[in-house]
C-alpha cells in the first residue's frame, strides 16, 4: 500500500470550484493507477466567505494548513471585494506564514498548443521561472504621509535578506542541475535598482561557484522580457525577485499558450507547498462549464512531484500533453471544442488507459 497524504483544497471564487472540480476528478485516477491514498479536507476560503463574515483567513484554517502535505488552490478574486483584500488577506498571508519562498512557473509549450510567436516550436519554448516570494515589494514594508490631501507621498520598500535571496538563487541552481538543464539566468536591473540587484548579482555569483558544471548569465528584466518573445530558447532556468518574477511570467503564460494552460506552485521545500493556475477566477465564466481547466490539471501534476509521486505527475502530465494534442481545438474558454468537465474526463480517460 502507498502513501497516505491529507490535503487541503481552497476552490475559491469564480471558476475556481469548477476547474479544481475537474483536478481532483484526475487526482482519482492518478491515486488509483500509482496506489497512493488521499484525505481532502475543503475550506471555505474567498470572497464570498468575506462578504458574509468580514474574514479572508481565520488563524484556525492557517493553523490546519501548517499540517497538511499540500494545499490545492482554485482561483481568488471576486468582483464585489475591493482589489488588494483577498489578495493580502489569503495568498500572500499564506505564503509568507507558510513560508512559501518559491513561486516555481514552467513555461512549456505543448505539442499542439498554439503560440503567439511565430515559427516557436515546443523545443524552444521550455524553461522554469524561480521567483522569490516572501520579500521585495511584496513585503508590505511602506505607507502614506499626509493621505488625501495635495501633497500625499507614497512610499512601498522592496526588502531583500541575503537569507532570501541565497536560498531562492540556490533554489534556482538545484532545480537546474535536478532537471538536467543548462544554464541559469539571473534577471534584474542592476544599472538602476543598484542596493537591491547588488546583492542579488554578488550572492548569484557566490551560489554558482557550488555549482561549476551550470552555465550562468545575466539579463536587465526588460531585456529579458524583449528576449523572452524573440529567442526563448536561450532560457533554461531564470531566477528573479517577487515583483519582476510576477511579471515575466504573465508574459511566459502568452507564449506557452495562455492562462488556460499556465500552472505555478508556492513553494517551501521543507514544509506545506501550495499549487495553482495562474489565470485567476474568471469570474464572466462562472457557471458556464467552458472554462479550461488544464492550469488546474497541470498544477496537480507539479503537486504530486512535490509529494513525491513522480509516475503519478508523470501519468498526468502525459494526459495534459494527448488531449490537447488531439482533442482541443483552442485552449481559450469557450473555443475548446469540449465543456469543462468534459476535458477532465479526457485527461481522466488517458490516465486510465495508458
Amino acid at each position: 500500500m502507498g502513501n497516505t497524504y491529507r490535503i487541503g483544497v481552497i476552490p475559491g471564487d469564480g471558476t475556481g470550484p469548477e476547474v479544481v472540480a475537474q483536478g481532483l476528478k484526475v487526482l482519482g485516477a492518478a491515486a488509483a493507477r500509482s496506489g497512493f491514498s488521499y484525505e481532502l479536507i475543503t475550506y471555505d476560503i474567498g470572497g464570498e466567505r468575506y462578504l458574509r463574515t468580514g474574514e479572508t483567513l481565520p488563524n484556525s484554517v492557517l493553523g490546519e494548513l501548517r499540517e497538511l502535505h499540500a494545499i490545492y488552490l482554485g482561483a481568488i478574486g471576486h468582483p464585489e471585494v475591493q482589489p488588494g483584500i483577498l489578495e493580502q488577506g489569503i495568498l500572500l498571508r499564506t505564503r509568507f506564514a507558510l513560508d512559501q519562498y518559491i513561486n516555481l512557473r514552467p513555461v512549456i509549450l505543448y505539442p499542439g498548443v498554439w503560440t503567439p510567436l511565430r515559427d516557436k516550436k515546443p523545443e524552444d519554448i521550455n524553461f522554469m521561472v524561480v521567483r522569490e516570494n516572501t520579500e521585495g515589494l511584496y513585503a508590505g514594508c511602506g505607507g502614506f504621509v499626509k493621505k488625501h490631501t495635495p501633497d500625499e507621498v507614497a512610499v512601498q520598500e522592496s526588502v531583500n535578506t541575503r537569507k532570501g535571496v541565497e536560498r531562492c538563487i540556490r533554489y534556482a541552481f538545484d532545480l537546474c542541475r535536478r532537471q538536467q538543464r543548462r544554464k541559469v539566468t539571473l534577471c534584474g536591473k542592476t544599472n538602476v535598482l543598484t542596493y537591491a540587484f547588488d546583492l542579488w548579482e554578488r550572492t548569484f555569483q557566490h551560489v554558482a561557484r557550488e555549482f561549476a558544471d551550470v552555465e550562468t548569465d545575466y539579463a536587465h528584466v526588460d531585456a529579458l522580457c524583449m528576449w523572452m518573445v524573440k529567442n526563448p530558447e536561450w532560457f533554461d532556468v531564470i531566477v528573479t525577485d517577487n515583483l519582476f518574477g510576477d511579471i515575466i511570467t504573465d508574459l511566459g503564460a502568452v507564449i506557452q499558450g495562455g492562462m488556460g494552460i499556465a500552472a505555478g506552485g508556492n513553494i517551501n521545500p521543507h514544509g506545506v507547498s501550495m499549487f495553482e493556475p495562474i489565470g485567476g477566477s474568471a469570474p464572466k465564466y462562472t457557471g458556464k462549464d467552458m472554462i479550461n481547466p488544464m492550469a488546474a490539471i497541470a498544477a496537480l501534476a507539479m503537486l504530486l512531484e512535490n509529494l513525491g509521486e513522480k509516475d503519478a505527475s508523470r501519468l498526468v502530465e502525459n494526459a495534459i500533453k494527448q488531449v490537447v494534442r488531439d482533442d482541443l481545438q483552442s485552449m481559450d474558454a469557450g473555443r475548446m471544442g469540449h465543456t469543462t468537465a468534459e476535458v477532465g474526463d479526457l485527461v481522466v480517460k488517458y490516465i486510465t488507459e495508458n
